[in-house]
């Protein structure tokens, strides 16, 4: 195995699929990292100091001060969890683990799968139960007006939850393609291993309860959850940065409501401010 640099990276992150998708990455390759809990029911995304680091005022962010290889000093910051994923792979995966050479096939279709998730999966789920993270367009539409939407909208929540299964079913099905030619811990959405692709997707995917969605009757899909939850490196990147207890808090129906109040309140609170600066 290559030797990783010293690493001197900073995670400002909350518990929400965006999020996880940073922690995960860090925890699969092994890189040092400090972390600042982005307290979203207060609006710390919105402060100035964290303007500096993504004007969007959303998280995931770092702030890389590893020093280069010739032992200059640096710090970059990286924004949008997509684009965060790609640059710790480029720069800290020479052995490729979660990714695939530059301009082979493999990274292209890395690339695409990712991007469809950035604009497709993650936006529509995000919207049942809107993350305060940036709402990913059909999880994230389907997790606003299931869980934070003041007045229950039946159109918005079917309308959502149905474009969502749509997505699962197209990961279903290209997970059925891949597992003609798998090997046995597969399959994955690209080639022979777990790459960013899959970190990115299961992020999200593993929040389809909290979306109302269902994901016994997708086969692969839910084989290929399982067996992403069941790594040790997985496990403590959902646990970042306080432990991931959504799944446990929907066993009971006193824990889903006291689950689902506490977030509600601040979603709605922050989309207030929202609207009053920007409306």
């Amino acid at each position: 195995m290559a030797s990783l640099p010293k690493t001197n990276i900073i995670l400002y992150t909350s518990g929400t699929p965006n999020g996880q998708k940073a922690s995960i990455t860090l925890e699969e390759l092994g890189i040092h990292y400090e972390v600042k809990n982005i307290e979203i029911s207060k609006n710390v995304q919105k402060e100035d100091w964290f303007l500096r680091i993504n004007p969007n005022g959303r998280i995931p962010a770092i702030v890389d001060k590893t020093p280069t290889s010739d032992g200059k000093t640096r710090e970059k910051r990286i924004f949008e969890s997509g684009a965060l994923m790609l640059y710790l792979c480029q720069r800290y995966d020479p052995e490729n683990r979660l990714n695939y050479s530059y301009d082979t096939d493999e990274y292209w279709e890395v690339v695409e799968w990712l991007v469809w998730m950035q604009s497709g999966l993650g936006p529509m789920q995000a919207s049942q139960s809107r993350q305060h993270t940036k709402i990913n367009d059909q999880q994230g539409q389907a997790n606003h007006f299931y869980r934070y939407a003041p007045e229950k909208i039946e159109y918005g929540i079917k309308r959502y939850q149905t474009e969502t299964r749509r997505l699962y079913q197209v990961l279903e099905d290209r997970l059925a393609e891949q597992a003609e030619t798998a090997g046995k811990e597969g399959p994955w959405i690209v080639g022979d291993r777990m790459t960013i692709a899959d970190i990115a997707n299961f992020a999200w995917v593993n929040w389809a309860e909290w979306a109302g969605i269902d994901v016994e009757p997708f086969k692969y899909l839910n084989q290929w959850l399982d067996r992403i939850n069941e790594r040790p490196a997985v496990k403590r990147g959902l646990d970042v940065p306080e432990p991931f207890v959504m799944k446990e808090k929907l066993k009971s129906k006193e824990g889903e409501e006291e689950y689902a109040k506490h977030h509600s309140q601040w979603v709605m609170k922050g989309q207030e401010a929202d609207q009053k600066k920007h409306g």
